[in-house]
């Protein structure tokens, strides 16, 4: 009977291997998951870590003990607000295979395999499930300077929200009757502090961006599109991390919110079709007042903002759409390196010479 069982053993062979991490504050659950030549998943028991350094030296342990030695581990986990940052950055350092997936994506996939049991060792082994039956994308920290720029803008944006709701609280009190005195003075006094916050915020991003030589020359490349200022381009950069994790324009769409979502089915469903906006919203932000002045001083793009608003109830369409064509326009020339060149479809290329990327495609 031993011989029987060490033989089917033996014939088993582990082809991919997985730890899914369900992390939190002050700890993270793992599970082991293992797929064998014949398709079967076989699953460790959870263990739990505490999320701090010793937890992740006792991670390594568990790891070496249980893991096989030929093949590459994958370890997967969602990105918990910052609270897996420190684990991931642990894991690169000593060169591990490691995947950071948005929530969204592993909570479809629980849905797809109809588990109601949320618990954080349920979470753990769906999403080492995850890892083995879908294809990731390994995660690699981004440059210091890019995630410091991306910190710096949203603390800006942060300073600048929190300035209107003050100047909003103002106007009320002014425009009440019986308001005392003090609260005007107090709420004064906070939005002249925050507008020197904001302006000591943006002299540091610019100073931040002056730093390094290839940050500063590809702003000022982007800067070159009108309408397009310094903190718009240091949001966009912040926020995508220098365009290091895009792979194209339609993934680029994707991340900023801007791909479209329609909803029809048969003769009885009609819906709107709209853009998604599961993605980033600072993004969509910054690029709101910046279309406005695209669409007014270049002139394809104006036609091009008038033909689709034709007919359509809303004028937001044109603009929205602006503003996805106006971000790939900036996607274009970081990576090709590039000025803004206006009104480039115009321009005639000899076809004989190297086909140059079309900067204004996108419009």
């Amino acid at each position: 009977m031993v011989k029987v069982i060490i033989q089917i053993m033996e014939e088993i062979e582990i082809i991919k291997e997985c730890i899914g991490i369900d992390i939190s504050k002050l700890d993270f659950v793992c599970v082991h998951a293992k797929e064998t030549s014949k398709g079967d998943l076989i699953y460790s028991k959870s263990i739990k870590f505490p999320n701090s350094k010793t937890g992740f030296n006792q991670l390594m342990k568990w790891y070496r003990k249980n893991c096989s030695k030929n093949l590459d581990v994958l370890f997967l986990m969602e990105a918990t607000g910052v609270y897996y940052e420190s684990l991931a950055y642990h894991l690169y350092r000593l060169g591990k295979t490691t995947c950071v997936v948005l929530p969204n994506k592993s909570k479809h996939f629980t849905k797809s395999l109809n588990v109601k049991t949320k618990t954080d060792a349920v979470d753990a082994k769906v999403l080492s499930q995850f890892g083995i039956e879908r294809k990731q994308q390994e995660w690699k920290p981004p440059l210091p300077i890019l995630k410091t720029l991306r910190e710096y803008t949203r603390l800006l944006n942060s300073l600048k929200r929190q300035k209107m709701a003050v100047e909003n609280q103002n106007e009320a009190y002014r425009n009440s009757e019986g308001v005392d005195s003090f609260l005007l003075k107090t709420n004064t006094q906070l939005v002249h502090y925050l507008k020197k916050q904001i302006i000591k915020c943006e002299e540091e991003i610019k100073k931040l961006i002056g730093s390094e030589d290839w940050l500063d020359n590809k702003v000022k490349q982007l800067m070159t599109i009108k309408g397009v200022g310094l903190i718009t381009v240091a949001i966009i950069i912040g926020e995508t991390q220098g365009f290091s994790m895009i792979k194209n324009r339609k993934q680029l769409t994707s991340y900023a919110g801007y791909d479209v979502v329609q909803r029809q089915s048969g003769t009885s469903l009609k819906g709107k079709t709209r853009i998604s906006k599961k993605g980033n919203s600072n993004i969509r932000a910054a690029l709101h007042m910046p279309s406005f002045v695209y669409i007014k001083y270049n002139k394809l793009v104006k036609v091009n903002y008038e033909r689709i608003n034709e007919r359509k109830p809303s004028k937001m369409i044109g603009v929205i759409a602006t503003q996805r064509k106006l971000l790939t326009l900036m996607y274009t020339l970081w990576k090709t390196d590039q000025d803004y060149i206006e009104n480039y479809q115009q321009i005639k290329i000899d076809t004989s010479q190297k086909k140059m990327p079309i900067q204004n495609e996108c419009i």
